[in-house]
């Protein structure tokens, strides 16, 4: 290994936040990362982390050598770029993550269309509900739901992200169809729950035009949107969901939108995320074959909702 390989591990180290995090990333025994940081140090001839048993810190060259370390990765993946741009075809590996109901239904089938008409591009795709570290964990392209909070990556907008509130007529028959919030608010609800989201209210606008939200009677929670829609078809709980968890639910009549004069603000739209402006052909090419999927107005999975322009206030 290379001063330049050692640099780019070193790097991984300060971003993963530990020695074990890249060797198991890496696929390689942690000894072997600790031997190449004492080989850079010695390289270098100077100590760039304090390291104790279980954690590390950066010396101040240390610090200096990360940005510099940081430069290099940037450089080295524009020269790759600019010599993949050159190629009359993609190819090359384009490593993704999603969110697991996003990539199931509509990643998979541009998937499995795009490598038809590029054989060459090798694809790799995460499915993940965190928020995963794109840089450092070095991935081509990121689609997320929400906003973008890291100031040094681009988003590019691909879909609304509208919400409804769905139940089974079993449901209905037992508890009653709901006339007003305050009459929901007292039925049992599927919940959606992370460690870096919970969800006990109910956002709505009121009919002065102001936001305002409502307890919801949970009875059951998980971070998984697909768990709340089958809690929902138990017939024990309603859900409120984002559209493009619904699949043909609705047209066969398995779940019916409830409360629908109610007026729904939209949730976070559905974005793409990468690291740099300057986008390798296969990337650019993937994005576009997902924009061109998904919809520029009206996203693909709205149609599988009938009448839903019409449901919840909302106005295009």
């Amino acid at each position: 290994m290379d001063t330049t390989s050692r640099l780019l591990m070193f790097l991984e180290i300060i971003e993963r936040g530990s020695f074990a995090q890249v060797a198991e990333m890496r696929n390689i025994d942690r000894s072997v990362i600790s031997k190449q940081m004492n080989k850079l140090e010695e390289d270098l001839g100077v100590r760039l982390l304090n390291r104790s048993t279980r954690s590390f810190s950066l010396t101040a060259a240390g610090a200096e050598m990360m940005k510099k370390a940081q430069e290099i990765r940037e450089l080295l993946s524009d020269t790759l770029q600019i010599a993949e741009n050159f190629h009359t075809e993609p190819r090359g590996l384009l490593k993704m993550t999603s969110p697991s109901i996003i990539g199931k239904r509509y990643l998979q089938p541009v998937i499995n269309d795009f490598q038809k008409r590029f054989p060459q591009v090798e694809i790799e795709l995460r499915l993940e509900d965190r928020f995963v570290d794109i840089v450092g964990e070095g991935f081509d392209l990121a689609f997320r739901v929400g906003d973008l909070k890291e100031s040094n990556l681009i988003a590019r907008y691909l879909a609304r992200n509208r919400m409804l509130i769905v139940a089974t007529p079993e449901f209905i028959q037992t508890y009653g169809n709901p006339k007003s919030i305050a009459e929901l608010a007292q039925l049992p609800a599927a919940t959606y729950a992370s460690n870096s989201l919970r969800v006990d209210n109910l956002h709505y606008v009121d009919e002065q035009g102001v936001d305002a939200s409502v307890a919801i009677k949970s009875c059951y929670r998980a971070n998984d949107g697909e768990l709340l829609l089958l809690k929902a078809l138990a017939h024990s709980a309603y859900c409120v969901v984002p559209a493009f968890l619904i699949g043909d639910e609705i047209k066969k009549g398995s779940l019916i939108p409830i409360l629908t004069d109610l007026n729904l603000p939209s949730f976070r739209k559905v974005q793409a995320v990468y690291p740099h402006r300057g986008l390798p052909v296969r990337t650019q090419l993937f994005l576009d074959a997902v924009k061109q999927y998904i919809g520029d107005d009206k996203p693909i999975w709205e149609h599988n909702i009938p009448n839903f322009d019409t449901m919840y206030q909302f106005k295009d």
